[in-house]
């Protein structure tokens, strides 16, 4: 978080001299001093996020991906005309323990097009479902995998 707040005030700033940066890294480590206190943050969890940034960057890439192939495939379910769309609640269960982790695969069908997360009560996800081929596999789909990946580390 540090390193983000003074890349802000650099940004915000518009340019780099040696007085920006110096207020910089004074307002940088008092903002961090006050997430810290009172966001219940501290230098260990930032620490705990550096080591999760490759899994987490995997995410979002495969994120990106999965909805583009979503908005395809829904955007072919619609304009192809051949067969009734029939919308369907799916229910399934996740070992994910962390509510970080049950988050981040709730959102991750949320944002993926076709599908919505309607309810997260204790790692059972209830999803809506465009068509009934969406819902195939979804207990077992990448996002599952690697948010258990992203929970282990």
């Amino acid at each position: 978080m540090f390193l983000v707040y003074f890349i802000l005030w650099v940004i915000f700033n518009g340019q780099i001299t040696l007085e920006i940066c110096i207020f910089g890294v004074l307002i940088a480590a008092l903002l961090f001093a006050f997430t810290c206190k009172f966001m219940d943050y501290s230098v260990k969890k930032e620490l705990q996020l550096f080591r999760k940034l490759g899994k987490l960057l995997q995410y979002a890439f495969t994120l990106v991906w999965e909805v583009i192939k979503a908005n395809l495939g829904t955007v072919h379910l619609i304009l192809t005309q051949k067969e009734e769309i029939e919308p369907v609640l799916v229910r399934f269960h996740s070992d994910l323990k962390s509510p970080i982790a049950q988050t981040l695969l709730a959102n991750a069908i949320t944002l993926t097009p076709g599908t919505i997360t309607v309810s997260l009560e204790n790692g059972e996800y209830t999803v809506h479902c465009l068509d009934e081929s969406l819902a195939e596999g979804m207990d077992q789909s990448v996002f599952v995998k690697l948010a258990g990946e992203i929970e282990q580390k």
